[in-house]
């Protein structure tokens, strides 16, 4: 017994000397002593805030906002307010979002992201590009009447050329002419719908029938209309190409 105790004792020695050591992490935040350590964590710091606000931009720079309204207003004039999801139509308006933006992601990264890794651009030059594809993109699609709102607002003089609107100016103006279109595309998508409540009311009342809900009736009638003429298909190409 004796020997069992001390062999295990020598076996835990041996194994406390052998064990190999846990390594330290160091969280402790100190100056840059170097001007390039200084440029590598302002990078950080801006790719991290680019994470952060990765969502904004999103909503604000691209074609999110538009698809998913229209979404809104399509389940609204089905009359099924809860179906589909939510979820599922703000992924589905994700995924149409990055198959209409994705020739100009390529562009950004083509013309600033990737020359800037290459160490060919300068920091100012690589964001100058970056941006300016997504800029075309919201100029094609904003209203010259909203851009001009908002320089009313600012007083500012009209700009000489497209170069020359700030984004100050250009993103509060392209998401108002953003919902405008989105509601005019609403429009049109609730009137064959709306027709259809109309018929289904008129003969109920015809029929005496006051006291049976009219979207019980008519909404059978709506999802066959929608299946008929292959709905989706049409939403998903007028939203598409409704953009220039």
């Amino acid at each position: 017994m004796k020997k069992l105790i001390i062999f295990l004792l020598l076996s835990g020695i041996i194994f406390a000397a052998t064990s190999p050591q846990i390594p330290t992490v160091n969280l402790s935040l100190s100056a840059p002593s170097s001007p390039k350590q200084l440029v590598t964590t302002m990078n950080i710091m801006l790719i991290l805030t680019i994470l952060v606000l990765a969502p904004s931009i999103v909503l604000v720079a691209t074609s999110f906002v538009r698809i998913l309204v229209v979404f809104g207003f399509l389940r609204q004039a089905l009359g099924t307010p809860q179906s589909p999801p939510t979820t599922l139509l703000v992924s589905l308006a994700l995924v149409l979002t990055f198959f209409i933006m994705e020739p100009y992601a390529k562009q950004a990264y083509n013309h600033g992201i990737k020359p800037y890794m290459e160490n060919k651009i300068g920091y100012d030059t690589a964001i100058k590009r970056s941006i300016k594809p997504f800029k075309i993109f919201m100029l094609k699609n904003t209203r010259e009447k909203d851009l001009a709102l908002f320089y009313r607002i600012r007083h500012l003089p009209n700009p000489k050329t497209p170069n020359d609107v700030p984004l100050t100016i250009l993103v509060p103006a392209f998401m108002v002419s953003e919902l405008k279109t989105a509601f005019e595309i609403g429009f049109l998508i609730f009137l064959p719908f709306l027709i259809i409540d109309m018929v289904v009311s008129s003969i109920l009342m015809s029929l005496g029938m006051m006291m049976l809900p009219p979207v019980m009736i008519s909404l059978p009638f709506k999802i066959l209309l929608f299946i008929l003429v292959d709905g989706w298909d049409l939403i998903v190409m007028g939203l598409v190409q409704s953009f220039k």
